[in-house]
């Protein structure tokens, strides 16, 4: 009986392929995107396409009206351009370049959502998502590449607070998300006080983002990861870009210095409110500096700036080694003087914050089938502020807050292919942690406010196993083993992601997670006149601050046909060892340090539908997070600060040929906050976080427009405007108590709100 069901269900199977194969259509195509034809040749042949945006980006098609079979169709296609069809099965194909290898293949072929909310970004089966930052269309309210601006887009991570580096993914902090380039630790991840990206997007080439199933070769935070690589090509023309915005302006240079074996790429960008002060910078100033002391910024005394550069250089010397050196310099620098003529005093605020990185990376292939990658990387962070106040020109107060970081890593890692689509992975991760700060006043005799200074070393193993195109189901599982040496901790993580397509169009996925993280930021709020930044970094110590522990699982569907992309997810992570000042929660008669874990469930929802040159996307997000800690609150769970309940967006991008457009509405809940009123000239609190700010939305537009400045020499051009906020609505974005460090402080109410119409614009040169 069981051969006769096996015969029948192989017959209909052959009968699906042969009529498939052989079925004929009407296939027209008058002048579209080339994009669009291959979602109609899915639609009609009952097929899906697996493809890299650039091979096809641009291009346009016209075929006269004619029944073609689906292999007719595909030999047109790759007649007209340099393309080949890979056929993976009966339904699924890839297109490559005719010189693009099994590597190739079978990175396409783990993709399962193309052009997730836009071209340029990919889901892949191991629950990653990959931006390619030279393809990426434009997305709502951004008119060039913002790495981490355009993370936020994706469902399950917001910004309440407004900044491209405000990350709450998942419920998870600001500070347990890592971000890495080219293999280095970055500690400082924003200019202009978090509201633009310190990460070049001329450099960047390939961005991944993890927000569960997380590789085990990424360790130290517990939230999510985003790994920023720039381009390892060695290009055989010289390159060269001129971006000018509403903020700053960038420069881009790929020189080749031997052919095919060695190129250097430079990238440099820095504001220029200095010399001119744009409507962009005064929108966005005007949000950064409410509520305090800096609130005209057109004063004379007020000197700010941002700049940061990038190196790469390639080395290839044969085909078994590679060898890749990488650099990054962030800076941000205030410089603010008020003269009270009337007292004769002076305030003098100074602010420098700097990040510094090193990489060096070797790819050794040691046979077709064994590969070893060699990476060492240095970090350094410093952050300064400086409060200076004169009388008489005497000076009276000199309080300084210091806070450093000096992070060294060594790592190896053996990648062996063990078939055609299966990988094992087996490395080993040495990393160094110098972290302190302190609280210095110094105007008349040293004294020392607060101060710490922690150092952890930590030895780490992990291994991973990537089994994919098998009938049963695809499948990565790996661990992560921590040893941490001053704390004489052990931490085992284990990682698991399994991948299942149960029907034609549509696919499981459910991850299993746990990781740890041993650096973290407290909020220090001491003779912070400037409020603008006040999270300084620090290490586990294993008393106040224990090692932060998180596990995470989840579960969801895949859907595609026709068009249409839905992806949905559950998720559910269990965070201990979480340490919060009783300052944060508004308590001014207790200092204490208190420890407690957290709790978060949610949905994150995602649909698309692509009709010829419009893509309209919506997604959703449900977030319950709460709060438990030690003497506070009586013991119970409260709504966490960073908790956004309901949050959305629906968006509209349209593309002709070169002109792309994209419009996008955003909505929330608003955050939470704990409310309070006054009795007998003193304010009373209610229970923690139990009010919640207005609904929050806004309607953000974007538009480019690609032109030749000469088709000689490939001069190309681009324009673009942008508009935040169109229709100039004023959110209250948070509530914050500022003065209750003692009980002789009087507490001062202080609302924030979001950034109002703010345009901006483009002008770019590339060739």
């Amino acid at each position: 009986m069981k051969l006769h069901l096996c015969i029948f269900f192989w017959l209909i199977f052959m009968f699906i392929a042969f009529s498939q194969k052989k079925a004929t259509f009407s296939i027209q195509f008058n002048d579209v995107l080339l994009s669009d034809a291959l979602t109609s040749v899915e639609k009609i042949y009952s097929i899906h396409f697996s493809y890299r945006d650039d091979l096809i980006k641009n291009k346009r098609i016209t075929l006269i009206n004619k029944n073609r079979t689906l292999q007719n169709v595909l030999f047109l296609f790759e007649k007209k351009y340099q393309i080949k069809f890979q056929k993976i099965d009966e339904t699924n194909y890839v297109i490559l370049k005719r010189t693009k290898t099994l590597k190739d293949i079978q990175h396409l072929n783990n993709v399962i959502i193309n052009n997730y909310l836009t071209t340029g970004i990919y889901k892949r089966k191991n629950t990653s998502f990959q931006l390619k930052t030279n393809n990426l269309a434009i997305l709502p309210g951004l008119i060039e590449t913002d790495i981490i601006e355009s993370i936020q887009q994706l469902p399950g991570v917001i910004s309440p607070n407004e900044t491209a580096t405000g990350l709450i993914v998942r419920g998870g902090s600001n500070d347990q998300n890592r971000i890495i380039w080219d293999g280095i630790n970055s500690y400082h991840k924003g200019h202009l006080f978090g509201m633009v990206s310190s990460f070049n997007p001329n450099m960047s080439s390939k961005v991944t983002f993890y927000n569960k199933g997380t590789n085990p070769k990424f360790g130290e935070r517990i939230s999510s990861v985003i790994n920023i690589e720039t381009n390892n090509k060695i290009n055989e023309k010289l390159q060269a870009s001129f971006d000018l915005n509403g903020i700053s302006a960038s420069f881009f240079l790929a020189i080749p210095i031997i052919d095919k074996k060695l190129n250097v790429q430079i990238a440099t960008r820095r504001s220029y409110a200095e010399l001119y002060k744009s409507i962009t910078f005064d929108k966005l100033a005007k949000k950064v500096f409410q509520n305090t002391k800096i609130q005209n910024i057109e004063n004379t005394n007020n000197d700010f700036f941002f700049s940061d550069y990038n190196l790469k250089i390639n080395f290839k010397p044969n085909d078994n080694n590679q060898f890749y050196f990488s650099l990054f310099n962030i800076e941000n620098n205030l410089d603010y003087t008020v003269d009270n003529i009337e007292n004769n005093e002076e305030f003098n605020d100074i602010l420098t914050i700097k990040n510094e990185g090193y990489s060096l990376r070797w790819n050794k292939k040691w046979s077709k089938n064994v590969k070893q990658i060699t990476l060492g990387s240095f970090s350094n962070y410093k952050f300064n502020y400086n409060f200076i106040r004169r009388q008489n020109e005497e000076k009276i107060i000199d309080f300084d807050k210091i806070n450093t970081i000096y992070d060294t890593s060594i790592k190896t890692e053996i990648q062996i292919t063990t078939s055609k689509t299966d990988k094992l992975s087996i490395g080993y991760q040495y990393n160094f942690k110098d972290v302190s700060y302190a609280f210095l006043e110094t105007s008349d005799l040293p004294l020392v406010l607060d101060n710490s200074q922690t150092i952890v070393s930590t030895h780490s193993l992990y291994a991973n196993f990537a089994y994919y195109e098998h009938k049963l189901f695809d499948f990565e599982g790996g661990f992560r083993v921590n040893y941490f040496s001053e704390l004489n901790e052990i931490k085992f993580e284990p990682r698991l992601i399994i991948h299942k397509q149960v029907l034609k169009n549509i696919e499981i996925q459910v991850t299993a997670e746990i990781k740890n993280q041993i650096i973290s930021q407290i909020d220090e709020t001491i003779l912070s006149d400037l409020s603008l930044e006040n999270e300084v970094w620090r290490l586990s110590d294993n008393e106040n601050y224990p090692i932060i522990n998180s596990s995470q699982i989840s579960a969801g569907l895949i859907y595609k046909n026709k068009g249409w992309s839905l992806d949905l997810d559950f998720y559910k992570k269990y965070t201990k060892g979480l340490s919060a000042l009783s300052l944060g929660f508004l308590n001014p008669t207790d200092n204490a340090v208190h420890l407690g874990n957290r709790k978060i469930k949610g949905i994150d929802f995602y649909v698309k539908k692509d009709i010829n040159n419009l893509k309209v996307w919506l997604s959703y997000s449900f977030n319950d997070v709460k709060n438990k800690f030690e003497n506070l609150n009586n013991k119970k769970y409260f709504t966490a600060n960073n908790a956004i309940a309901h949050s959305g967006s629906i968006a509209f991008g349209y593309n002709l040929k070169k002109v792309e457009m994209v419009l996008g509405f955003k909505a929330r809940t608003g955050k939470p906050f704990t409310k309070s009123f006054l009795q007998d000239n003193e304010r009373i609190f209610n229970e923690i976080n139990t009010g919640e700010l207005e609904f929050y939305h806004r309607l953000d537009f974007s538009s480019t427009y690609q032109f030749m400045f000469d088709k000689k020499n490939k001069v190309k051009g681009k324009i673009g405007l942008s508009v935040r906020n169109i229709y100039d609505k004023s959110n209250q974005i948070s509530r914050e108590y500022i003065g209750n460090n003692s009980l002789n402080d009087p507490i001062r109410i202080v609302d924030k709100f979001s950034l109002r119409f703010t345009p901006n614009f483009l002008f770019k040169i590339y060739w």
